[in-house]
């Protein structure tokens, strides 16, 4: 594609939405880290920074690829991310009693949000592969089997979190593909009987697949206030911050924040920490971006010059959806706390560059079905 060509058919608004995003987040990681011990008041705020400049460039790159290509090469992606995932368990350190991280010379690299652009672009390759298919129970099957390992993989890191990201995208992909509503009524049976199981039927028998500390969550999420001095307290004061921070916030004087009572304010509860400082207005502008950053996505699903782009796109708007509703619930105590990031916003270099990946996969969707549409909605080069 030539370059005049892919500057005037990038969806520009989406990329505003992006920055703005970023920009928000890197204000309010300022505001929530400035007065830290060990680091400088602006150290979280420029890594932050930092990691959008890489994560742009990355952007770039993606979107200057044809998607098309990824379903070429969708089983050695594939195969790549199942590697270095199942690397983490041989050569990541120990992190609060995790494997998450892979150390490089210029960032510690998590191979799980890695994998959830992989298998975005691969799965929903496997899919329209299979055309023929649709409807019948077995492409469903193949298609959590597809998802599974990788999942599985996560799930005992242990990441919670992310493995949930991976049956949000999962479930979207199939939405868009057009599967039965039976198979998902189905596939929501056999996920109770399987939670019911897991901490009910196998702990008896001796068998414990769920950490102690994932289970204390599900409780406080059930009883917010149980335990308001251990397992509850990051979600007791997170719901003050929230709370305390009314219709226009209170700036300055966001003491939960300031002193420190907000545990994990620049990462897992940075929606409390925008909520205390600007109020009801501020978390407003917030959810007011990811309104848009969605739509955008799903119009570029409705664009898309073929089903393959059109499932990736869904899946992504899913993705960021399921992300941004289950970060903020878990804020204000409607969600369990799972450690997922907010998208742009919640600091951290792998999440950050793969939400930032998947900008690039939606502009290279755009990009080519503006050019296939051509001028006056005639049908162009492709």
């Amino acid at each position: 594609m030539d370059v005049r060509g892919y500057f005037r058919h990038l969806d520009y608004l989406l990329l505003a939405i992006t920055l703005g995003l970023i920009g928000y987040g890197a204000t309010m990681i300022y505001f929530a880290t400035r007065h830290d011990p060990l680091t400088s008041a602006t150290y979280y705020a420029r890594s932050q920074l930092l990691y959008a400049a890489v994560g742009f460039a990355v952007l770039v790159a993606v979107s200057t690829i044809d998607y098309e290509r990824y379903r070429r090469w969708q089983w050695a992606l594939y195969a790549f991310a199942l590697v270095t995932i199942a690397a983490v368990f041989a050569l990541g350190p120990v992190t609060r009693g995790s494997r998450r991280w892979l150390q490089t010379p210029f960032m510690n690299f998590q191979p799980s949000e890695l994998a959830l652009w992989i298998v975005t672009v691969t799965m929903a390759a496997f899919l329209v592969d299979r055309m023929d298919l649709l409807g019948t129970r077995r492409i469903t099957v193949q298609a959590l089997a597809y998802v599974a390992l990788p999942a599985a993989l996560i799930f005992f890191q242990p990441d919670f979190g992310t493995a949930t990201v991976f049956i949000a995208l999962t479930i979207a992909l199939l939405l868009f593909y057009g599967t039965r509503w039976t198979h998902f009524a189905t596939l929501f049976a056999a996920s109770a009987v399987v939670f019911v199981a897991v901490l009910d039927v196998l702990p008896a028998l001796g068998l414990h697949l769920v950490k102690q500390y994932q289970i204390d969550r599900l409780l406080v999420f059930l009883h917010p206030g149980r335990d308001p001095g251990a397992s509850g307290y990051n979600v007791m004061q997170s719901m003050i911050a929230v709370g305390s921070g009314s219709l226009t916030g209170r700036g300055n004087l966001a003491t939960q924040t300031q002193l420190d009572f907000l545990p994990e304010h620049h990462t897992d509860f940075i929606f409390a920490v925008i909520s205390e400082r600007y109020g009801f207005v501020g978390a407003a502008l917030l959810i007011g971006l990811y309104v848009l950053l969605i739509w955008r996505a799903l119009r570029i699903a409705t664009l898309s010059r073929d089903m393959y782009g059109s499932m990736m796109a869904g899946g992504i708007a899913v993705m960021f959806l399921f992300q941004a509703f289950v970060n903020i619930g878990m804020t204000i105590g409607i969600m369990p706390v799972t450690g997922i990031p907010l998208p742009f916003v919640s600091y951290g270099g792998a999440a950050l560059i793969t939400s930032l990946m998947l900008v690039g996969l939606l502009e290279s969707i755009h990009v080519r079905a503006r050019r296939a549409v051509g001028p006056g909605g005639q049908s162009g080069k492709r």
